[in-house]
């Protein structure tokens, strides 16, 4: 497994995360009923954002129901309001007798070193993080199965495309805050947006990001006024194509574009947009994926199996874990040879002919 390092402001994430020991979110449901053929028990915990963030937590939960169901066994959720619900809603789970538990990404990460370390009989996947809280380039527990996503990868054909489709020859980006799972997005963006302008002879500018953790950020997670105002402050800037990085605050970029009375493109993050929020089915030129849903499923299959391998998995463009979405209602209104251009980017992605850098390489 790669190591790395992640952001200051990661760490202190995990540490209030791991502190958590007052306050519970919502009581897990009662037991999900079906034809129960096994005794498994499933369960999965949300960060903040909620099961319905039309995001990752939504994808994950979606592949925790759906495994569920293949296995035909009854499952348990709970959601988490704040970063303090973590760890008691943790040891809500583990008092309910869950096999296994699915946290949903990077904040939860020391709460469920702390739980799985407690509790080794018990089976963890831990998404959007490495689980290595010390820095130490090893996995803090052996009972959890990191799943994490080079989104890079797929970042960068969206911003070949977004460069591409540009009329202004301005696109943007802006992030919640600079996590290593919110600025991968960022990076592989801007590493598409230079490829092509070293390809095509172009100049395309990107506003909002310039690497080393020099960008936009609206401070937290939410769609609110800061949100709006972020995009709105990006888009005052000429850009036509806008990537906003960060679960709900997408929202705010709808608003902005409204707002603004302009001809202006969205790209989505973690789900297809056009599919999970209708809203943006006028705006969204395409969406980021991680295909989060699907290894959610083929984990907790696994591991109601008798087959959980804690290794950890990294979804890459080779093996679907990450990709691009269609254009969707922007089919005619991109260039007919983009998409031929995309499919061979992506090919030298894969075969290693174009280099794509990332956290998850260092």
């Amino acid at each position: 497994m790669k190591t790395w390092k992640r952001t200051t402001a990661a760490a202190a994430v995990a540490l209030m995360a791991s502190a958590a020991l007052a306050a519970c979110g919502d009581a897990p449901d009662e037991d999900k009923k079906g034809s129960a053929k096994s005794d498994f028990l499933p369960c999965i915990v949300s960060d903040a954002g909620g099961f319905d963030d039309k995001s990752f937590n939504q994808l994950s939960y979606e592949g925790l129901k759906e495994a569920a169901k293949e296995l035909g066994t009854d499952y348990k959720d709970v959601q988490s309001k704040t970063d303090q619900d973590y760890a008691p809603n943790l040891e809500n789970l583990v008092g309910q007798g869950c096999d296994l538990i699915v946290t949903v990404g990077f904040a939860l990460s020391a709460a469920t070193v702390e739980s799985a370390k407690a509790n080794p009989d018990i089976e963890y996947v831990l998404i959007d993080d490495a689980a290595d809280n010390d820095f130490d380039g090893n996995k803090d527990a052996d009972n959890i199965k990191p799943i994490l996503y080079d989104t890079a990868q797929a970042a960068f054909l969206a911003g070949y495309a977004a460069a591409d489709y540009t009329k202004t020859g301005t696109v943007g980006t802006y992030g919640g805050q600079p996590f290593p799972t919110v600025t991968i997005f960022m990076d592989g963006f801007k590493q598409g947006v230079d490829y092509y302008n070293k390809e095509k002879g172009k100049d395309v500018k990107l506003i909002g990001w310039e690497g080393n953790d020099k960008g936009v950020f609206t401070g937290g997670f939410d769609a609110n006024e800061k949100a709006t105002n972020t995009a709105k402050s990006i888009l005052d800037k000429n850009a036509d194509v806008i990537l906003p990085v960060g679960g709900p605050i997408y929202q705010g970029a709808l608003t902005a574009i409204k707002d603004s009375g302009k001809d202006v493109a969205l790209i989505g993050v973690d789900a297809d947009f056009y599919e999970t929020d209708p809203n943006t089915q006028s705006l969204v030129l395409t969406s980021i994926l991680k295909n989060m849903k699907t290894s959610t499923i083929e984990t907790v299959v696994a591991a109601g199996k008798g087959d959980f391998d804690p290794e950890a998995y990294v979804g890459t463009l080779e093996n679907d874990g990450v990709g691009l979405a269609p254009f969707h209602n922007f089919e005619s209104k991109v260039n007919p040879s983009l998409q031929g251009e995309l499919d061979k980017v992506k090919q030298g992605i894969i075969d290693g002919s174009i280099p794509v850098t990332s956290y998850l390489d260092k």
